[in-house]
Formats: structure tokens, C-alpha cells, sequence
């Protein structure tokens, strides 16, 4: 008689059992796992002896089933926990200043656009480039190229010393760095409006003007 025909109770042993009050397959426990065991041993064929490397193997597969089982509620836990955190973070972030690659800006009636550059050590010159939707050359600016992370703004205002429309610009950050001209990654500042929790995509930022970003984006807050 194996543990399988004493779970489905048709055995006699399988019998007693269930009329012992065993839970359901779906729901069995060590303590009655190993009163199974017991019960199979009892009523085994002495002539057919169970091979003590069956009792073994089934023993093993139980106690790995059931510590799947403990990590699966353990990772259910953890994951709970991790998300209040983030719930948390997400609360300590709405109305303050992030910043987030991004090269395109959106420029208002009034104000100033904010960011910054990570500028290499060996950078010779560094020049802000900011376009309108048609691609013209707005606003050419020469920034310092002194290393590390640089803050720089744009006060809306055209090299014809006119404000610039409101409206989408592009932005790009060229530099030379050891003779060599490349683009540098443009960071642009803007302020978190609120904050949506996913389980698929964890914590999200709401800014009012560069859309949604996730928090991996961020690379400061202010």
C-alpha cells in the first residue's frame, strides 16, 4: 500500500485516517505527512517490503514541497513590506525636484528650465544646444567644463535676446573631451506631482513636465 492509495483512502489504513479527521490532500501537513509514513509501514507486505530508499526519496519530496512552500510566503512577506516602503518613499517625494535624463523641455510662458551635466574629467569645451519643434537653433550656451555633475538653466530667452515661445524645445550637451566630440547625457530638473505604486513597474513619479519616470530614473533630488 503506498501513501498515494492511503491519501485517496482506498486503503484500510487510508480509511482509519480520514475518519481520524486528516485535512485535505491539498492541505497536508508534516505531523500527518509522517503519520501516513507510519500507517504505510505498519500495513506493509512483509514480503514486499517498502525499499528504504522510496521512504527516503518520498520523505525528501515533501520536505521540499513544503519548503517551497515557506519561501513562497516568506518572498509574499517581504514583498509586502517592500512595497509599504515604497508607498512610503513615493509620499516623501511628491513636491520636491527630481533629476531625470531627458532630452526634450518644455518651456513656459515664463520661468526658467533647470538641469544638469555629468561632465568628464579632460572635457576642453562644452556647449548646450536647444532647438524648437522644427529643429531651428534656438539658444546656443557655452557652460563650464569643470567635472562632475554641473548645474545650468535656461531662462526661455533666444540669442536674439527675445523669450522664446512657450512650447517643446529639444536640448543636447556637446563636448570635447580629450579631443574627441561626443554627446553627454542631458539631465533635466522637474518637480514630482504625485507618485502611482504598480506591482508590475513598482513606484512611479508623476512630473509636471516631463511625464511619468520611474524611480530608477532619478539620478538626484532636490
Amino acid at each position: 500500500m503506498s501513501i498515494a492509495d492511503i491519501i485517496n483512502g482506498t486503503g484500510a489504513a487510508g480509511s482509519a485516517s480520514q475518519g481520524s479527521g486528516l485535512k485535505k490532500k491539498d492541505q497536508l501537513g508534516q505531523a500527518e505527512f509522517l503519520e501516513l509514513m507510519i500507517a504505510q509501514l505498519k500495513n506493509q507486505d512483509p514480503f514486499k517490503a517498502m525499499d528504504p530508499s522510496q521512504f527516503l526519496g518520498q520523505l525528501a519530496q515533501f520536505g521540499t514541497v513544503s519548503g517551497i512552500q515557506e519561501m513562497q510566503a516568506a518572498f509574499g512577506t517581504l514583498s509586502d513590506a517592500m512595497r509599504s516602503s515604497q508607498v512610503l518613499d513615493g509620499a516623501t517625494m511628491v513636491g520636491r525636484e527630481v533629476l531625470v535624463p531627458s532630452d526634450e523641455i518644455a518651456l513656459g510662458a515664463d520661468g526658467a528650465v533647470h538641469g544638469a551635466l555629468d561632465v568628464p574629467t579632460g572635457t576642453t569645451a562644452l556647449q548646450v544646444n536647444i532647438r524648437d519643434a522644427n529643429g531651428t537653433l534656438v539658444r546656443r550656451m557655452q557652460l563650464p567644463t569643470t567635472s562632475g555633475l554641473n548645474d545650468f538653466s535656461w531662462d526661455g530667452v533666444a540669442d536674439n535676446g527675445t523669450r522664446a515661445p512657450a512650447g517643446e524645445y529639444s536640448i543636447e550637451a556637446v563636448a570635447n573631451v580629450a579631443g574627441k566630440s561626443g554627446s553627454l547625457e542631458m539631465l533635466l530638473a522637474s518637480r514630482v506631482n504625485s507618485v502611482t505604486i504598480d506591482a508590475a513597474t513598482g513606484l512611479t513619479l508623476n512630473t509636471n513636465t516631463l511625464g511619468s519616470r520611474a524611480l530608477s530614473d532619478v539620478r538626484r533630488v532636490m
